[in-house]
């Protein structure tokens, strides 16, 4: 359950809040009523939900790179933070392999720069640092992976992605603990939802070939993810973080993933969405794709998360793409996009009051 009273004027601090889930995450934090700061490079496409939602009048802003120190460190201490939610990162696979140096970079010294900043924090009380489900060692043995099984990553991003969970869980056992700082890691798997337009990411490839009329090619329909709506895992970010600043006993990685029978191939997600968007929506296999390696199969065991944080994925992948659709329409049809966010989010948060 989220706690209203407890956000209301709430000082946090957000990296990354001019991307998808960190925009979407702005919006729900300021509908809680938070004091919101965010860092972040300009919003990385063109459309981008920061803009077309109007993100930057829910928080103070900050342009700025997190590989940055000084700058990064001068807005931070500006904001003096209770609670920092760390989302800015090189987030997609495929730019790792085109930028190994630059994804490395930005996700493992960018969040080594964002910990020792935190360390001069005075106020500063709980640490959420995202990261993701790539960060395990996947050898597609067909077993949902468990917070306690090894780090990995066969390619840079998720190589980078497991490096971050190495750097926090240092610096949660080196420095944090005796400042009475509270810090945990989220582990998230696919996730999609209105305002996505990211290159090479199934649900923006889709939407733009469904609205030009175009057939939607696909490179791996028959790999399988856990796919869930962008709401569910930053419902638990934000219990996370609330339990992590009571100094509940929550220090640790946490996934946050679909149920099993949500854990579908990109082939039967663009089937889904194509009925919700109408006849003329179709796809097909691209014969000609070329792709670096990518892991076929990813499943999160996301038991302590529901038995201990009371979590649950409450949108359903059903669910997830008629909203996403519905969304995407909105757009189209020039309605006001952070009012359309700010509707989802309160139909969300009656799922957990």
């Amino acid at each position: 359950m989220l706690t209203r009273q407890f956000w209301a004027g709430r000082r946090v601090f957000l990296t990354g809040h001019t991307g998808f889930k960190g925009s979407w995450l702005s919006i729900w934090l300021n509908e809680l009523g938070a004091s919101l700061s965010g860092y972040a490079l300009a919003p990385p496409t063109s459309p981008a939900l920061f803009e077309i939602a109007r993100v930057g009048q829910c928080l103070t802003s900050t342009i700025g790179d997190i590989c940055d120190a000084p700058r990064l460190t001068s807005a931070m201490r500006a904001a003096d933070p209770e609670i920092l939610f760390h989302l800015a990162a090189q987030p997609l696979v495929g730019e790792g392999y085109r930028d190994p140096v630059g994804t490395y970079a930005t996700n493992v010294m960018g969040t080594v720069n964002v910990l020792e900043a935190a360390r001069s924090l005075p106020n500063l009380r709980a640490v959420v640092v995202i990261s993701t489900d790539k960060c395990y060692a996947n050898h597609e043995t067909g077993q949902a992976f468990r917070e306690s099984d090894p780090l990995g990553g066969h390619d840079p991003y998720s190589s980078s992605k497991a490096c971050t969970e190495l750097v926090s869980h240092a610096y949660r056992q080196s420095f944090f603990g005796m400042r009475g700082i509270h810090l945990a890691t989220a582990r998230a798997g696919n996730v999609i939802g209105g305002g996505d337009w990211a290159a090479n990411r199934l649900l923006p490839d889709l939407l733009h070939a469904f609205e030009n009329g175009e057939t939607a090619l696909l490179r791996q329909p028959q790999a399988i993810r856990p796919w869930q709506h962008v709401l569910n895992p930053l419902a638990g970010y934000l219990m996370l973080a609330e339990q992590l600043y009571a100094g509940t006993s929550v220090e640790r990685a946490w996934n946050f993933g679909p149920d099993g029978s949500d854990c579908i191939t990109t082939g039967d997600l663009a089937s889904l969405l194509a009925e919700h968007w109408g006849e003329q929506a179709r796809w097909s296999a691209d014969p000609t794709a070329e792709f670096p390696h990518e892991a076929t199969l990813l499943h999160l065991d996301t038991a302590d998360a529901k038995n201990i944080l009371n979590w649950r994925p409450n949108w359903p992948l059903t669910v997830a793409i008629e909203q996403t659709a519905a969304w995407q329409r909105a757009w189209l049809s020039g309605e006001d996009m952070q009012a359309v966010c700010r509707v989802q989010i309160a139909n969300y948060s009656k799922k957990i009051s």
